[in-house]
């Protein structure tokens, strides 16, 4: 069977010969022909058929071609347009070229050249849609609906990131390692209206700390030795976009007083460089220290912490959101088994009992770690307990790595409640048993309703 080419032309034009010429000219080139002899049929075929590029007669009886030109231009703005005028009319060609037009040839045109311009202009369309792919597919990967979710604290963070998204005001996203700082930064930026702008992260805990100054200002060619061209800094790659600095609390204090500097003045200057650039970001940083701690120890500038705290984010460890590991576990799930092209299905209810009581001190890094591990390990169409790490499965036979340890002031409190219940309320004797004085029951006492 006859496949039909896979890029189409639309052909317009009221002269019959003048259609059938060019489509047996096209036709050989491999292109897919459609015809159509007047506007309103070439509306009708690229409202229902996917066109790749339009050569159209600019002079026709009714509606012209200068009218399907601002049709398109309207509702298709990816197709391109290659006009075909006569001598007559080629100020009219020249104008629509200044508006978005990809080229005009007066009739007869010349047909290799006509060729030459149309695989351009296919081609062009083809790149633009690739783009527009990619960043549709960027735009599903971190859109905020795919952060999973459904705990209290999960609920109140996306009703934050709701009303603060579109925003320029900075924001200061903390949390445990491996909560998925990052992964929260980026759904802000490409819910926001920025979205189609750059986002820009840089690590600041893992640049050589002699590096970064450069690395976020950028230099000037010749202003240090190996500075062998210009190279632009990630504050103005972010421009007009949203500039993330992860563990922004691994900065040096000189560092940190030239970044405020910055965000204040909005303008940068590159190494070795003398001039003003001025950029318009949105910032957001992220930290797993305690900022407001590292401030009064003096590790970290109180007029930055200030100046980046302008909505705080707290992201909660993963043993505080229980409620959303069976959803996390089987989209992971859904995740390495499409990428090792196996078809498994879910967790054995040992394994997500296991994976309830540990307390992941990795958080969602490690579990997605050990849900890959355990794709990969799986024979049938789903993980038991011998597809996960032997030392998860001992932490919680022991104890360790669960929450079901009690701090020494939980069990302190708990033994006073058993001695008070052995003795039914009897203060002095339980304080007797216990070896305390009434009054250090008392005290322990008030702790425990505090």
């Amino acid at each position: 069977m006859h496949n039909k080419p896979s890029v189409n032309i639309l052909l317009v034009d009221d002269e019959p010969n003048a259609l059938k010429v060019l489509s047996a000219i096209l036709r050989e080139a491999s292109y897919n022909i459609y015809q159509a002899d007047r506007v309103d049929r070439a509306q009708e075929i690229v409202s229902t058929e996917r066109i790749d590029a339009v050569i159209t007669d600019l002079k026709m009886p009714g509606k012209d071609g200068l009218y399907f030109f601002d049709y398109l231009k309207s509702n298709y703005p990816d197709i391109p347009v290659i006009f075909l005028t006569a001598f007559g009319t080629v100020d009219s060609a020249v104008t629509a070229m200044t508006e978005g037009a990809f080229f005009y040839f007066i009739k007869p045109p010349d047909y290799v050249k006509l060729k030459a311009v149309l695989a351009k202009a296919v081609e062009q369309k083809k790149l633009k849609n690739e783009i527009t792919d990619l960043r549709n597919q960027l735009e599903s990967t971190y859109r905020f609906s795919n952060i999973i979710g459904k705990s209290a604290s999960m609920e109140k963070i996306f009703r934050m990131v709701e009303t603060i998204k579109d925003s320029s005001t900075n924001v200061l996203i903390i949390g445990e390692t491996g909560t998925g700082k990052e992964l929260l930064a980026r759904a802000i930026h490409y819910t926001s209206h920025r979205h189609y702008r750059p986002f820009t992260a840089v690590n600041c805990a893992a640049v050589p700390r002699e590096l970064l100054e450069a690395e976020f200002f950028g230099y000037e060619k010749g202003a240090f030795t190996g500075a062998v061209s210009r190279r632009i800094g990630k504050f103005e790659e972010a421009d007009t976009g949203t500039l993330f600095l992860d563990e922004i609390g691994e900065l040096e204090l000189a560092l940190q007083a030239k970044i405020l500097r910055a965000i204040q003045e909005k303008e940068i200057e590159r190494i070795g460089g003398s001039k003003k650039i001025k950029i318009d970001i949105r910032l957001t940083a992220s930290t797993n220290r305690d900022l407001k701690k590292e401030v009064k120890l003096k590790n970290f500038r109180a007029d930055l912490y200030y100046r980046l705290n302008v909505v705080q984010i707290k992201l909660p460890p993963l043993r505080e959101r229980k409620a959303d590991i069976p959803l996390l576990v089987t989209h992971f799930i859904d995740k390495f088994s499409q990428q090792e092209d196996k078809r498994i299905t879910s967790v054995s209810s040992e394994v997500m009992n296991i994976f309830l009581q540990y307390i992941w001190p990795g958080n969602l890094r490690e579990l997605e770690n050990v849900i890959e591990r355990a794709v990969v390990l799986a024979k049938g169409d789903e993980i038991g307990l011998r597809d996960i790490p032997r030392e998860i499965i001992r932490d919680i036979k022991t104890g360790i790595g669960t929450d079901s340890i009690k701090s020494l002031r939980e069990l302190e409190i708990e033994t006073v409640l058993k001695a008070l219940s052995k003795f039914q309320g009897n203060k002095s004797k339980a304080a007797q048993a216990l070896g305390i004085t009434r009054k250090a029951l008392y005290s322990k006492l008030r702790g425990a309703k505090a």
